[in-house]
């Protein structure tokens, strides 16, 4: 498991949705602080309050030059329409091989909602410099973090 402190594993995937672009965590360090937001599967319940809350409270890590990433195992397809049928500004990064699910530790199944090897929900705030400064991870897949908590690690990064 990925710690407080630890450096985050870097990773290489598939970015933003239908664009296809690659996505490279290394060209996103040294902006302010990253945030990565895990979750199981777009269009679930759970991991759409999510992504809402986290668009909700997007300004707030703007005004601490956070970038936002969604990560999941979903298709760039299906989080091209998941971002846009929930006007997210923030990208969404396709995990579709599992690797960088599988390099923070977070591989789950989840049957209720027909997912397997799926990114359990967790968020991680790395710092320019690339060190994990706050972790959380649901010990159930319908938890979600406490976003005011969430906010001040951002800052504080």
């Amino acid at each position: 498991m990925v710690s407080t402190g630890d450096s985050a594993p870097t990773f290489t995937a598939t970015y933003k949705g239908s664009d296809h672009e690659p996505f490279d965590l290394e060209n996103h360090l040294g902006d302010g602080p990253v945030v990565l937001a895990f979750f199981p599967g777009a269009f679930t319940p759970p991991c759409t309050n999510e992504m809402v809350a986290l668009q909700d409270n997007h300004e707030r890590f703007a005004d601490a030059d956070a970038t936002v990433f969604g990560v999941s195992a979903d298709s760039p397809f299906s989080q091209g329409a998941f971002a846009s049928e929930y006007d997210l500004e923030f990208d969404l990064v396709s995990d579709m091989d599992g690797d960088t699910i599988e390099a923070y530790d977070l591989s789950v199944d989840i049957p209720d909602l027909g997912l397997y090897g799926a990114a359990n929900r967790a968020v991680y705030v790395l710092d320019e410099e690339g060190t994990v400064t706050y972790t959380w991870e649901a010990d159930d897949p319908t938890n979600e973090p406490d976003y005011d908590e969430l906010s001040e690690a951002v800052r504080d990064a």
